[in-house]
């Protein structure tokens, strides 16, 4: 019941979405309790040298993200930039399922004259996309909740000879220790259909400071008599684990 209440009181007091603030908070189309979260997550990694910062983040702030916010099954999206990790920019989009990125809607979006010239695969380095859907845990939980203020993430794999074990391991002993830490909103976990990475793991924290107190070290040091091994199986891919936090628009 405490869990319950704690993400209540955030869902509450939460900044709003970017969604919003493109089109004004009275023109928000979507209530309260209606679904922000659903089982797939899309996440676009990228590295903008300083010639090209301002333009490229006027072009996603103003053009890209309200266009992408538009199409149908996305249900909510922010952006983020690297306290720690990398790449140094993040956009995190909150699907319905993963079949929204095969919908005409988003794959038949015309690209305009500015996105052409600024889009991330055309000044970008380090371009990183990552397609996940959600594992861990089962069900959705509280999807009515808003975009995070803090992210932080990991992108990993593991030998296959390992990776039942692996999985029942994460799921079960590490990742739900992590969710009663104060200050972590909520945890998830997801498989990567289309990505250098096999797997995913998305904390939401309510500031950066999270992963530094007290209460996460410990139980980074005594989550699960498996953990040192099963630590050692992972790879997790440069610029893992990253914290991020939201640029407000």
């Amino acid at each position: 019941m405490k869990r319950r209440t704690f993400l209540t009181g955030v869902i509450a007091g939460a900044a709003l979405t970017p969604a919003v603030h493109a089109r004004g908070a009275s023109d928000q189309p979507k209530g309260r309790n209606m679904a922000k979260k659903g089982k797939g997550i899309f996440l676009v990694y990228v590295d903008i040298d300083a010639e090209h910062d301002k333009e490229f983040n006027d072009w996603y702030n103003t053009e890209h993200l309200p266009e992408l916010l538009a199409v149908p099954g996305i249900l909510s999206a922010a952006r983020y930039k690297a306290v720690k990790g990398g790449p140094k920019y993040l956009a995190c989009y909150e699907l319905e399922n993963l079949g929204v990125l095969r919908s005409s809607a988003f794959t038949g979006r015309p690209r305009t004259p500015w996105g052409q010239r600024v889009s991330p695969s055309v000044i970008g380095s380090n371009l990183t996309r990552i397609v996940g859907e959600q594992i861990f845990p089962d069900a959705l939980e509280v999807p009515e909740r808003g975009m995070a203020p803090v992210l932080q993430i990991g992108r990993m794999s593991v030998p296959a000879e390992v990776e039942a074990e692996w999985n029942g391991w994460y799921s079960g002993e590490y990742i739900p220790g992590y969710r009663k830490v104060p200050g972590v909103i909520y945890a998830r976990r997801y498989r990567v259909h289309e990505g250098t990475s096999r797997y995913t793991t998305v904390y939401e924290f309510t500031g950066t400071a999270v992963p530094e107190s007290a209460e996460w070290k410990e139980q980074n040091l005594h989550s699960s008599p498996r953990s040192p091994r099963m630590r050692q199986a992972m790879t997790h891919a440069p610029g893992s684990p990253g914290v991020y936090t939201r640029i407000d628009l």
